[in-house]
């Protein structure tokens, strides 16, 4: 069942162009610069959203000239626009959207363990306001930041300086407080941008205009009506290329702490009082800081051996290019979390992430607790409580589950299912998720980005289970729903998983 609406524009919903500014990015010859950074520069050049001077300084170790990197990011993004399942669907780039954008790039080859390239980039800013974005490992996260405060690069004069780092930002509480603190020596809070592309995908961020723009469902959301929450980030890929990168990572590092706690604060916070940027990260902090310390018995860890994947013959992780064939790093986890609050007490929220499952889905199901009563009889399809589904990829829309009366002459009830789906009401258009997140910075809005408090209080909660090797390793196939062990984390408990094929 499929409801239907109407949605309309209005010169309202066009956004101002972002104020004149200069993007620095160390790292310009790297997979995330190809990836996401340009393809989202280039959707902001399509809406029309960038500065006329918008600039672009490229910061990398090869030799090349502007000319060149241009061309050659030309070539690569193209490709990525012709997939048709990607995220960067637009099928051709537009020359002129492209030469929009490019217009003005320079082009700095140069070590950023060295002094002397951040005196050319000071050279090449002058007096004017600068963007600057980590798309490096994580390991120069420090380095570049002390090297901009000791080239004064953060100092302003009627222009602003702000700065991007990509996650991982730490990899435990200690490593982001150490972080933290050289970045807050370096320059100020309001500075600093901490990023999470899950904020800046679309479905994500109306989970927060439907939570807070309906009175349908804040009522409701509360530990009195609630039963528990699901949140899944499942994938169908492995490691790709990716394997050095993901033996000193693992499911866990990689994917609770930022992308799964972004959707546990955005489901649990409490209704913030305005959309500014400080109310409503505290909110969210608040929420992360409620987390109780997690259980060893609530935490499970697995890792894909070799099976098939939508009929496709896939190997063990430990057969993957650059892992370790005695690896015990963790392709999967799931957890058990409780929120000690008045709104969440006693509701738990199961967590889980893994690669090389049976599909690619992220969702936040809210499931609420059964009647207190069975008033009406049972039909042929088994009774099930309401459920609210968040549906944030691939599908994006909203899914709700209740009971209605089957036709015929006894009161007997199903289950039935009403969906909203954004592809329906709304003109599809590329979007990587990193939009939003760049054209906030420029304008010096923080709302979508993370605190140092917020991701601390991340960190923080993890404490007891990082890193997982405090935990039995388990194993699932390829291709499976994950490791029977993350079944039994809700059997105990009188609950299952919503499956991952509907």
């Amino acid at each position: 069942m499929t409801g239907q609406t109407k949605s309309s524009t209005s010169k309202a919903d066009v956004p101002r162009r972002a104020p004149d500014c200069t993007l620095v990015i160390f790292g310009g010859g790297g997979d995330l610069t190809k990836r996401l950074l340009v393809p989202s520069l280039y959707d902001l050049a399509a809406m029309d959203v960038l500065s006329r001077k918008f600039r672009i300084i490229v910061v990398d170790r090869m030799e090349m000239t502007s000319e060149a990197w241009s061309a050659h990011l030309f070539d690569e993004i193209s490709a990525f626009a012709k997939d048709k399942a990607g995220e960067f669907a637009h099928g051709r780039l537009d020359k002129s959207v492209w030469q929009k954008m490019m217009k003005n790039v320079e082009f700095l080859a140069g070590d950023i363990t060295e002094s002397e390239i951040y005196q050319r980039v000071a050279t090449s800013l002058g007096h004017n306001s600068a963007i600057f974005y980590f798309a490096v490992a994580a390991q120069f996260f420090g380095t570049i930041l002390k090297s901009l405060g000791k080239a004064k690069l953060f100092e302003e004069d009627g222009f602003f300086r702000r700065v991007i780092i990509e996650k991982p930002f730490g990899h435990n509480l200690a490593s982001a407080k150490a972080l933290n603190k050289v970045a807050l020596a370096n320059a100020r809070e309001d500075q600093i941008y901490r990023i999470d592309h899950f904020f800046g995908k679309e479905a994500v961020q109306s989970m927060m205009a439907i939570r807070f723009a309906n009175t349908l469902f804040e009522p409701l959301w509360r530990q009195e009506y609630i039963d528990h929450v699901q949140i899944t980030a499942a994938e169908t890929i492995g490691v790709e290329k990716r394997g050095k990168f993901y033996e000193g990572t693992g499911a866990l590092r990689d994917m609770v702490p930022n992308h799964l706690f972004v959707l546990l604060s955005i489901t649990g916070m409490a209704p913030p009082s305005s959309l500014a940027a400080e109310v409503v990260r505290s909110e969210k902090t608040r929420l992360l800081d409620a987390i109780r310390p997690i259980k060893v018995k609530d935490f499970v860890v697995a890792q894909y051996r070799a099976g098939k994947v939508e009929g496709e013959k896939r190997p063990a992780y430990r057969n993957e290019p650059d892992v370790d064939p005695k690896s015990d790093v963790e392709t999967y986890a799931a957890l058990k979390l409780h929120i000690d609050n008045w709104r969440w007490a006693g509701v738990p929220f199961y967590l889980r992430t893994g690669k090389r499952l049976a599909a690619r889905k992220t969702e936040v199901a809210v499931i609420f607790k059964k009647t207190p009563y069975q008033l009406f009889k049972q039909g042929s399809a088994d009774a099930m409580p309401n459920v609210i589904r968040f549906q944030l990829d691939p599908i994006r829309g909203l899914a709700m589950h209740f009971m209605v009366k089957e036709p015929g002459l006894e009161e007997v009830t199903t289950p039935v299912q009403n969906t909203f789906r954004y592809d329906d009401f709304f003109k599809s258009r590329a979007n990587v998720g990193y939009e939003a997140l760049l054209y906030d910075c420029m304008c010096g809005d923080q709302m979508l980005f993370q605190s140092a408090a917020t991701i601390e209080a991340g960190w923080a909660a993890l404490e007891s289970v990082n890193p997982p090797k405090n935990r039995k390793l388990c194993f699932y196939a390829a291709g499976d729903q994950g490791p029977k062990e993350a079944d039994q984390l809700l059997e105990r408990d009188g609950r299952s998983w919503l499956p991952l094929i509907d």
